[in-house]
């Protein structure tokens, strides 16, 4: 079971390209299917947000840590990133936990909260 995540998020549409962000959007989901079925990731989520003005929706790839640094330097990722980049503002893309992932880096903080003093009232 994947323990780690890669988000990729975006805000606005850029006006006058929403047909292409469409396409875009369209390729993305087909690429991580593939890499899905290729085995090269575990699995994928998407979520499309109402709007807010900040994050307008994501992309939630799970895999292992290896399986993510691969993906990452992937020419088909990295050309999908390139087209998101001129299509739509605020893109990102953050590393993270899932899953177990959550567990480990949890048990994590806590030994580092035991380390320091905690105020009282």
């Amino acid at each position: 079971m994947a323990d780690r995540m890669l988000m990729i998020s975006w805000g606005s549409v850029v006006r006058g390209r929403e047909e292409r962000a469409l396409e875009v959007f369209n390729e993305s989901v087909g690429l991580y299917g593939r890499l899905q079925q290729e085995g090269r990731i575990d699995g994928f989520d998407v979520a499309l947000l109402v709007p807010n003005g900040g994050v307008d929706g994501y992309f939630q790839l799970q895999g292992s840590s290896a399986q993510l640094a691969d993906v990452k330097e992937d020419e088909r990722f990295k050309r999908a990133m390139i087209d998101a980049s001129l299509i739509v503002e605020d893109l990102r893309i953050a590393d993270g936990y899932c899953n177990e992932g959550v567990a480990q880096q949890m048990g994590m903080w806590q030994e580092a909260i035991e380390k320091v003093p905690q105020a009282t009232s």
